[in-house]
């Protein structure tokens, strides 16, 4: 358990602090690697999105689940719960940003930066709530 004494909604607001600059770093290995496999790999624009959201997704994890939730709970288990949300999520943001693209004729990276801010919000609620929620703070610090 977490030997942190401050109150509940300071630790809340930290916790919120923390996953937003973990997430900015994630959303900067996603922007990198999209640029990169995108711009010189010329790989087609999904296989250049859907590479550089699972790099992002990893480091995200892992930061997150250390750092930000300090959770103890089963990493294979925790990783399922993310898979599952990405199962969900990456087929719909991956429609959203071909609609987006393809459709509507917005700039790629104005699109791909609509979806990293639904995933940003989604994402922590679902980490929060349902990933760690009960395993908040059970990471024995060393």
């Amino acid at each position: 358990m977490s030997k942190d004494k401050r109150p509940a909604q300071t630790r809340e607001w930290i916790r919120m602090a923390k996953f937003t600059l973990f997430s900015v770093s994630a959303g900067l290995v996603e922007i990198g690697a999209f640029a990169l496999l995108n711009e010189l790999l010329r790989l087609p624009y999904w296989l250049s999105y859907l590479t550089a959201l699972v790099l992002s997704v990893l480091w995200n994890f892992t930061l997150n689940r250390r750092f930000t939730f300090k959770s103890a709970a089963n990493v294979p288990v925790a990783m399922l719960k993310v898979a599952a949300y990405y199962a969900v999520f990456t087929p719909l943001s991956t429609a959203l940003e071909h609609w987006l693209t393809a459709g509507l004729g917005w700039n790629e990276y104005l699109a791909t930066g609509v979806n990293m801010a639904l995933n940003f919000i989604t994402e922590f609620l679902y980490q929060r709530y349902f990933v760690f929620g009960r395993s908040i703070d059970t990471l024995e610090e060393k």
